[in-house]
């Protein structure tokens, strides 16, 4: 066994598994404290390294392409700090951590433990049910079905269409993106009928857009992972001809299809207008971006 304990979590090596624990101390991100204990398998692993510093250091482990829900759903937008593959050493434990690290490297190279993309998830994602607060309103997920129930402070248009069902059935995938600097960021959702929609977030009846407490619109990257873990692999889907990964992007629906879907947008549009929920501007805006799909 190959461990090494530090203020900012524990890592343990047995061999086949790299077992990730986040610290207690009020210094670890709350993302890396509530998505709590990691079990990686060595067959996930496609390198780690001890990344020395003035005072102290870092492991990070290096995780093969398409094995972690959790790193698809955010696309390495995740902030550093909240990393759960990222550990900071202390200087006077640098020698113990490299000891890890060499461990590690031993078992990848005796395993013949290839460094080419995996073709299924090793890890399970986040276990459900998962539900996180925003500013925006709540998002939960209980593994077969997605709910969006939204918050005094949503905007109106969203409120006026009441709390959202999305069933893995209708799901293609799931889009976030962290909140930085001044930007707010945002989770949607992409149905079969929204695949080319095109509103703002703010909008958005199946987004919620981040704004607010930065640490706690983080966890909504959780819900992405649990949510993601159970959808196809990107493998599945139709590779492309140059022999990279498949792309993850929707293959749209036959024409007709398409039409009958903007078209009950519109309808849905002009109802929320009459009803006076959508300003004037408000809908002109929204009609024209789903005219664009025509």
């Amino acid at each position: 066994m190959a461990e090494i304990i530090q203020r900012d979590g524990t890592w343990a090596f047995d061999g086949d598994t790299v077992r990730i624990t986040p610290g207690l101390h009020r210094s670890v991100p709350l993302f890396r404290q509530t998505y709590g204990e990691v079990a990686v398998p060595l067959a996930a692993v496609s390198g780690i390294v001890l990344e020395p510093e003035r005072r102290r250091g870092r492991l990070r482990l290096r995780l093969r392409e398409g094995a972690d829900p959790l790193l698809q759903a955010t696309c390495g937008r995740l902030p550093d700090a909240a990393d759960p593959y990222r550990l900071t050493v202390d200087a006077d434990r640098t020698g113990v951590a490299e000891y890890v690290a060499e461990e590690i490297r031993r078992a990848l190279l005796l395993d013949r433990v290839p460094k080419e993309p995996v073709k299924a998830y090793l890890l399970p994602g986040p276990p459900v049910p998962v539900s996180v607060r925003t500013s925006d309103g709540t998002v939960s997920f209980d593994g077969t079905r997605i709910r969006i129930d939204w918050a005094d402070t949503s905007e109106r248009v969203k409120r006026a269409t009441g709390p959202r069902i999305i069933t893995m059935g209708d799901l293609v995938q799931v889009e976030w993106l962290p909140p930085t600097g001044h930007e707010d960021g945002s989770l949607r959702f992409v149905t079969r009928e929204t695949v080319f929609s095109k509103l703002p977030p703010e909008k958005d009846p199946l987004a919620l857009d981040l704004w607010g407490s930065a640490r706690r619109n983080l966890l909504t990257a959780i819900v992405a992972a649990a949510v993601t873990a159970r959808l196809p692999h990107p493998s599945t889907r139709a590779a492309s001809g140059n022999g990279e990964l498949p792309s993850l992007a929707p293959v749209p629906p036959p024409a007709s299809d398409h039409h009958d879907v903007l078209l009950r947008r519109l309808r849905e549009l002009g109802r929320l207008h009459h009803d006076g929920v959508l300003t004037d501007e408000e809908f002109a805006r929204a009609k024209a971006v789903v005219l664009r799909g025509f």
